[in-house]
């Protein structure tokens, strides 16, 4: 969930960085981080975090029999 109370801090979605590429982080206050770094100013920002996403798999199964009328 992107709004729980308990998020763990990651470097990836705080408030401070800025995304540099696959594995780095700009931090305003620390410099350059890696996304699994954390500090303790840390501040959450919901819209820098992506969602875990379902499996695609069960929509695959799907056929066409199972979609018509």
């Amino acid at each position: 969930m992107l709004f729980r109370n308990s998020i763990e801090p990651s470097c990836a979605y705080c408030r401070h960085g800025s995304s540099l590429g696959f594995e780095e982080v700009a931090c305003s206050k620390r410099g350059i981080m890696t996304t699994e770094g954390k500090c303790t100013l840390f501040r959450y920002e919901p819209t820098k975090r992506k969602p875990e996403y379902r499996s695609t798999q069960a929509v695959n199964e799907i056929s066409i029999e199972d979609m018509s009328l």
